[in-house]
């Protein structure tokens, strides 16, 4: 334990210091903020930091190491001591007004890091779901010198996927200097740690927009409460605790199944809160710490917290820009008159408009979903700038449409061209893998038709969504969005903060409906609209859950105010009871998935392969200790979610064929990656030596492992290895060839 604690303090060290270096930038880009956007500084400081990395890398100016790191911050730290003026890297003034703010907020995120380190000590293993996937991605980025990484499944290809998450992990990972079996563990507590802290800045600076007289109690109030929800709640599915359990995947409304108190909480089984709608998938943030995968959709949560702040931060800022426009008269006579002139007729500052296109990109990158969603959000505000521009003394609804499309022209294909530049270290290399449009129920003239441009019309193709069962995962957001709209009523004058969350509100809702009309075109032929059910409602989850939060503080205060001397009390009971609701689901994830707490087993992640696989586990090791560089090696392969791929995922090594359905979906079709299943069977079966030779030759596999799973799924001929190769390791019956060149 006592090593687990030194690993996490010394990981925590290094955010610490990476969130105090770029504080002076953070506090610069959120100067509206009254916390100047402290919690942001760390998620900050590692997009700048694995961004420049990864394009240095990529265009082969710096490798992959630590020396190559710590001469990017040295950069960065040389950059801001030159403009330190416009950071006011020594301003006192500005230092005493943040300090509380920084103090509680750096609180935030030690406690929830804390908190779910410990957790996971309790079951560290990076094993099952999406595990390997996931640690082997971390772990070939550790092996890479220069870009774009190894698929560790699929030789000598890239990884075509989003690995900017991932990416980030392995950077944190080369600065601290502390093996990837801690670091996959403690990045999933700084995701959770990130996220809390990151949603009580934003609630805290939405919550200052509504109150004249400020009581710091309060405000700690407000945004613990609301980065509770987002980081912790689940949904209203536990109600069915008091209910006797449904067949699991045959989830039933409440009134047909035997109201059960007296024997809660009846079996309950929390990942079905994530499955409830047929088919689909719909998982939200403690969820996602529970069974911790290091997947884009996890990884991306604090970079789109960053986003939907700074997108609030220029609502706050706006009247500002609108003040600055005014002044200028005219572009002056110059080359740089063009600048000029965007300077003075676009919404923001060109500036913070490539700085939307930054985050995008790297959401993108992280995972495309989500690009895409905060592309249209940022649109969507962009749209309320301009509205109010363009509506005064003009009189036609058309009219106001048609100048706001054209008013949004240029800002929109600037924000466009800078995604496109922001996003070419990744993009260079990925090829997408979406095969189409689906419309859901498509009428028969057009299924028979099957396809118009991007467009799919499949027949049979018709999953929808239950009212009741959207009611269950989002009528707790939904309660408050209607007391928040009604109490708006009672007000004269918006507040900044009502229009950003409205926005919110409207953007989420309308994510929730997408999957009910389209889907994404993939490979899984059953669960065709799961994965775009997945990452728009995951986005409309934390949007929700943000909205929620605000609502409880705004909503209590009109009330008060406006004597609503019944409806305060109906609120205030409502509110207590939605939220014990969705805050019993933490009890249910954490004692079922990490046993009750009792086990302690420390945050190395892999070791649960020394009881496994004994003599595997040694051979591994035996591979990160004496191999660098990633040389091909041979291992069995199989199905996914198995152990199979152990190796490779371990290790960062490249195989021939990891996971295969992954790889299918990856290269967008079985015909790539099926070959290969006969051809390692061959190479472990084959008693023809020049057909071995030939393989192995075609693959430019240097290493031969043979172990546990490679004698259960074939019948290995060792002989051949030991004439092509020399035995370099053995532990058991486990062995390592390696082969002459």
């Amino acid at each position: 334990m006592l090593n687990d604690l030194l690993i996490s303090v010394h990981w925590y060290l290094i955010l610490l210091v990476l969130g105090l270096v770029f504080y002076p930038l953070t506090s610069l880009i959120f100067s509206s903020f009254i916390d100047k956007g402290y919690s942001f500084a760390k998620t900050i400081g590692m997009i700048i930091l694995s961004y420049l990395m990864l394009t240095t890398g990529i265009l082969h100016v710096l490798p992959f190491s630590l020396i190559s790191l710590v001469i990017i911050l040295f950069v960065v730290l040389m950059i801001f001591l030159l403009f330190h003026k416009k950071l006011r890297l020594f301003d006192k003034t500005l230092f005493k007004k943040t300090f509380l703010w920084i103090v509680v907020e750096e609180l935030c995120f030690v406690l929830v890091f804390a908190f779910w380190a410990y957790v996971r000590s309790f079951m560290p293993d990076i094993n099952g779901l999406e595990k390997f996937m996931d640690y082997g991605f971390v772990n070939s980025i550790l092996r890479s010198t220069y870009f774009p990484p190894r698929d560790m499944w699929f030789t000598p290809y890239p990884i075509n996927y989003y690995y900017f998450g991932h990416f980030v992990t392995a950077v944190l990972t080369k600065l601290s200097d502390i093996s990837s079996n801690y670091t996959y563990n403690l990045m999933i507590a700084t995701l959770a740690g990130l996220t809390f802290s990151s949603c009580f800045s934003i609630a805290v600076n939405l919550y200052n927009q509504t109150v004249s007289q400020k009581n710091f109690l309060r405000f700690v109030i407000v945004g613990i409460l609301t980065a509770a929800i987002v980081t912790f709640a689940g949904n209203l599915h536990t109600l069915y605790t008091f209910f006797k359990p449904y067949e699991n995947e045959h989830p039933v409304p409440l009134w047909q199944l035997a109201f059960s108190p007296q024997t809660f909480p009846n079996n309950y089984w929390y990942p079905n809160a994530t499955r409830f709608i047929y088919h689909t998938i719909h998982e939200f943030p403690i969820y996602s710490w529970t069974v911790s995968d290091l997947h884009g959709h996890v990884t991306d949560i604090p970079f789109v917290l960053l986003t939907i702040a700074f997108l609030y931060s220029l609502l706050l800022s706006s009247d500002s820009y609108q003040g600055d426009k005014r002044k200028q008269k005219r572009a002056p006579p110059s080359f740089a008159k063009i600048y000029y002139l965007l300077k003075k007729e676009l919404p923001i500052p060109l500036i913070h408009l490539m700085l939307i296109s930054l985050l995008v990109a790297i959401m993108y990158m992280t995972n495309a979903w989500d690009g895409l969603i905060y592309l249209l959000l940022a649109i969507f505000l962009l749209a309320y700038f301009e509205w109010g521009a363009i509506g005064r003394g003009t009189s036609s609804l058309i009219t106001k449409l048609f100048a706001l499309v054209l008013e949004l022209v240029i800002p929109v294909v600037i924000l466009g061209v800078g995604f496109i530049i922001f996003s070419l270290p990744f993009s260079l290399f990925f090829k997408p893998f979406v095969s189409g449009i689906g419309i859901l129920c498509a009428p028969s003239f057009l299924t028979n038709m099957g396809h118009l441009g991007p467009f799919l019309f499949e027949a049979n193709h018709c999953q929808q969504s239950p009212f009741w069962q959207l009611i269950i995962l989002y009528g707790f957001f939904y309660v408050f969005v209607i007391f928040l709209i009604a109490s708006l009523s009672f007000l004269k004058k918006l507040e900044k903060s009502d229009i950003f969350v409205l926005l919110l509100i409207g953007m989420a809702t309308f994510l929730i409906i997408i999957p009910e009309v389209l889907y994404v075109k993939d490979i899984y032929p059953d669960h065709y609209r799961a994965n775009t059910m997945f990452k728009l409602v995951f986005q409309s989850f934390i949007m929700l859950s943000l909205v929620s939060g605000y609502s409880i503080s705004r909503v209590s205060l009109i009330l008060k105010e406006h004597k609503q001397k019944i409806a305060y009390p109906v609120f205030f009971v409502v509110a207590l009871f939605l939220l014990t609701t969705v805050f019993i689901y933490p009890y249910f994830s954490i004692t079922s998935y990490y046993g009750n707490l009792t086990d302690y087993k420390g945050l190395n992640g892999t070791a649960y392969l020394q009881t496994r696989y004994p003599s595997d586990a040694q051979a591994i090791a035996w591979l990160n200790k004496n191999i660098s560089g990633q040389p091909v090696i041979l291992e069995a392969q199989g199905d996914s979610y198995t152990d199979f791929a152990r190796v490779s995922a371990n290790t960062g090594l490249p195989t021939v064929l990891g996971w295969t359905v992954h790889e299918w979906l990856w290269r967008g079709t079985y015909d790539v990656p099926a070959p290969r299943i006969d051809e390692v069977k061959e190479m472990y079966e084959s008693p023809d030596l020049d057909l071995t030779r030939s393989l192995l030759s075609k693959y430019h596999v240097q290493y031969v492992f043979v172990g546990t799973l490679e004698r259960q799924k074939y019948t290995v001929d060792e002989s051949k290895f030991a004439t092509l190769g020399k035995i370099v390791f053995q532990s058991g019956a486990t062995r390592i060839y390696q082969l002459e060149s």
